[in-house]
């Protein structure tokens, strides 16, 4: 699990990417600050979440737009006690932005390094890293508005 052991007191965006087998979970502040990001099976992920929700003071979901969104989010306001907000978050392209955060995250070391960058592949699922940006494209359409008015 990578978390920091920092609990934020300030509400916290719990990014969710669903998908039919696995999905990506993170929360990160409104600082940008990064708290946890996990890639669980999608058998989990409403228990990961009410896990996250007592340990994180978290005021709203950003979720994925595609394939299984509608029915995990029905499923979100049905099953989570609190009434969270839930925002659908455009996510075209956030698999390929995902690849190349995911080698920000984490350099290639040894052989991978001599790769070109299109060639690497991440030695795990990233899904976790889509909820990232999820987040991220939700704060930054906040602060474009802010500056907007």
């Amino acid at each position: 699990m990578n978390a920091t052991k920092f609990i934020p007191t300030q509400p916290v965006v719990l990014g969710f990417d669903p998908g039919r087998d696995k999905c990506g979970l993170a929360v990160m502040g409104l600082d940008r600050q990064l708290y946890y990001h996990q890639v669980v099976p999608s058998a989990e992920a409403i228990a990961t979440i009410q896990t996250l929700q007592q340990k994180y003071p978290i005021s709203l979901v950003v979720m994925g737009d595609q394939t299984t969104a509608q029915s995990w989010k029905q499923q979100l306001q049905q099953q989570l006690s609190e009434q969270l907000n839930i925002v659908l978050i455009d996510e075209r392209h956030t698999s390929l932005e995902a690849r190349d955060r995911y080698w920000q995250m984490y350099p290639p070391q040894g052989l991978v390094k001599l790769l070109p960058k299109g060639m690497r592949t991440p030695p795990r699922p990233i899904d976790d890293i889509v909820a990232i940006l999820l987040i991220e494209r939700y704060l930054n359409r906040l602060t474009q508005s802010t500056s907007e008015d």
